[in-house]
């Protein structure tokens, strides 16, 4: 088996080659669809290559321009001259079937690709000294990265960059407002492929930003969202969750009894049992809370390559992720006896890794240093962030909580949070305040 041909359609690759230079409309039907690395003939990769050039400087592809291109740029020769280009036309009749054929092209290619890919997994599982949850994550990349047609070739001429930026322009690509309007103002939103950093104090409301942040993803965009709780049980956010949704303003008009984030604790602590008109309003909040698109692990001992596993298989089930969350970083930093300042940057590297491999937001909770309690002024800085510089290079966004009232009772702050935007690669740093009820976990606009 090993001495068969890779697999490839070089007339195929032809008649697409043809059809680009006698239709000028052809090459528009392929560009998105079809990579110049999907040719099996080297020379043939070259003749698309200056096609697309061509295309996107809204150039005509016939045989004149193709030839002339190739010459300016001294490739001529080496794709077989003008005689090569000239059978590739005289040979097709015309362009019609050009889609059929650049998808037997690709199809040809993706089984290189993973013949390719095989054999790299088999030298993997040789290298005994590597531990095998890395070899089965690298394994599963390698697959993954071929049913998304997610290709390694990276390295594009900004010709090609230009036309998929402004593409995005007329697609509207999304970034998906977090509704919270200031702090939308700031970060405007949430970006496929970033890393953002909710870090705060403890009791600052971290793990409620964060579900509250994920329910308006949920309720806004209506996208799935996945909740990696390194903290808490899954069913200690859904109670959480129920919480929530109790005081969501979209379900007013189911008339549901506002549920405190600890009333079901002291029922099942046998305190405060629930009353049956209390069951009657969680029922409705159940209901709700059942056809989200939710997804909650927490495995306490998870890490990147098993959440980046987890995302994955959610993704391919869903078709897309609109937010992934992790709660939270510390707890996913190994302690033994190394540095733990590395282990925590391996793992914010990691997050921001994966944000890039699934083209997903990640949104992931930090502590932060001590020092804040011997500052007089308690608002925390990036500085803050607790153990490793790495987070402040890595991440996109960094938002610091903040309240008032944690520290002085008697503020005039009471209710508000303060949600510091130290970091915005891509947006505006300053302050987003809001109201925060802890009781309930939701967090409003200021009117």
């Amino acid at each position: 088996m090993m001495d068969k041909m890779p697999p490839s359609c070089i007339e195929a690759e032809e008649a697409i080659l043809g059809g680009i230079m006698l239709d000028p409309e052809a090459i528009g039907r392929v560009s998105d669809i079809l990579v110049s690395d999907a040719f099996y003939i080297a020379a043939h990769e070259d003749i698309y290559q200056a096609a697309l050039r061509l295309h996107w400087s809204s150039k005509p592809t016939d045989l004149l321009s193709v030839t002339t291109w190739l010459a300016d740029y001294d490739l001529l020769d080496r794709i077989g001259g003008r005689n090569k280009l000239a059978s590739l036309v005289d040979r097709t009749v015309s362009a019609i079937n050009i889609d059929a054929l650049a998808a037997l092209v690709m199809d040809k290619y993706l089984r290189r690709r993973l013949i390719k890919a095989g054999n790299e997994i088999v030298q993997l599982g040789y290298e005994t000294e590597t531990e095998l949850p890395i070899i089965f994550d690298q394994s599963e990349q390698k697959v993954f990265s071929l049913s998304q047609q997610q290709f390694s070739t990276n390295t594009e001429h900004n010709s090609t960059i230009t036309a998929a930026a402004y593409n995005d322009l007329e697609q509207i690509t999304p970034i998906y407002p977090t509704g919270i309007h200031r702090l939308d103002e700031l970060i405007v939103g949430f970006e496929g492929g970033t890393l953002t950093l909710i870090a705060g104090r403890p009791s600052m409301g971290k793990s409620a930003i964060a579900m509250c942040l994920a329910q308006r993803m949920m309720l806004l965009h209506n996208l799935p969202v996945v909740f990696f709780s390194l903290e808490m049980t899954k069913k200690q956010l859904e109670y959480r969750l129920w919480s929530l949704i109790s005081v969501t303003s979209q379900y007013q008009n189911l008339e549901i009894i506002p549920l405190r984030a600890d009333r079901i604790r002291r029922h099942r602590a046998g305190l405060t049992p629930l009353m049956d008109w209390e069951f009657n309003s969680i029922a409705k909040v159940v209901g709700i809370s059942s056809e989200l698109p939710l997804y909650i692990n927490d495995s306490r001992g998870i890490t990147v390559s098993g959440i980046a596993s987890e995302c994955r298989q959610i993704k391919a089930k869903e078709g897309e992720l609109g937010l992934i969350v992790v709660d939270y970083l510390q707890m996913m930093a190994e302690d033994n006896g190394g540095n733990r300042s590395y282990e925590l940057g391996d793992v914010a590297r990691g997050l921001y890794k994966m944000a890039g491999e699934l083209d997903v937001p990640v949104l992931a909770l930090s502590q932060i240093s001590r020092a804040v309690e011997s500052r007089q002024n308690k608002r925390p800085m990036m500085s803050d962030l607790s153990q490793s510089g790495i987070l402040e290079m890595v991440a996109d966004n960094i938002i610091l909580a903040y309240r008032d009232e944690y520290y002085c009772s008697d503020t005039i702050n009471g209710g508000i949070l303060e949600l510091i935007v130290a970091k915005a690669r891509h947006g505006e740093t300053g302050t987003a305040a809001v109201l925060f009820d802890k009781s309930y976990g939701i967090i409003k606009n200021l009117k």
